[in-house]
């Protein structure tokens, strides 16, 4: 009777023992799991930038890459082409020089091409590129904007040599470095249109000196 007992009693502490294990393997298995659906629920809700980071909010089920303000090739270039049609637009308001006008007309006429070659090659890679003009190049159009008539020419000289220094040495990067073979071609093909302007307003900059 005794080692009955004894037996009954081994057995039932053995029970306990497992049940025990087992609650604790279950509830660590429950918290992985959450942790894991949680991680889950965030990762869907993300879409992957173009410069490998996410933005939150997005659909996962949409390819479309978002690059606004990301500070790559495809939204620079986006947002200084439709800066140079702006300001192209708006010396023809304001410019009182014949030479600076029909340079501004080239701007307007070659960067409109450009851009939409960049939006249509965008379009084909799902990449969203910006619509409107960020703070930064706003603000350059508005102090043009804000430019006298007397003073207003010789700024925008000024300001398409700096730009188009800039434009060019971006460019020419992009097309001898770039990773990514169709902003490399793109860089490529426009960057003899950039130092022709480049050359074109140096030419007026020195006529007004």
């Amino acid at each position: 009777m005794e080692k009955w007992v004894a037996l009954m009693v081994f057995s039932l502490s053995l029970a306990l023992t497992f049940v025990g294990c087992g609650t604790n393997g279950s509830g660590n298995t429950t918290n992985i799991n959450r942790a894991n659906m949680s991680n889950t629920t965030v990762g869907s809700n993300n879409v992957l930038q173009s410069n490998g980071n996410t933005v939150a909010g997005a659909n996962s089920n949409s390819t479309t890459v978002s690059t606004a303000g990301s500070g790559d090739f495809w939204s620079e270039a986006a947002l200084g082409g439709m800066a140079e049609v702006e300001l192209g637009k708006l010396v023809a308001q304001k410019s009182k020089n014949a030479d600076v006008k029909k340079f501004a007309q080239m701007m307007v006429t070659d960067h409109s091409k450009a851009n939409d070659e960049l939006k249509s090659l965008a379009q084909k890679k799902n990449i969203t590129l910006p619509t409107k003009l960020d703070s930064t190049h706003q603000s350059d159009i508005d102090e043009m904007q804000s430019e006298s008539a007397d003073n207003f020419d010789k700024e925008y000289v000024e300001k398409m040599v700096d730009d188009h220094e800039k434009d060019v040495a971006f460019f020419q990067r992009q097309a001898d470095t770039g990773t990514d073979p169709d902003a490399k071609a793109f860089a490529a093909k426009t960057l003899p249109v950039l130092k022709k302007h480049l050359d074109a307003i140096k030419a007026i900059q020195a006529k007004m000196k």
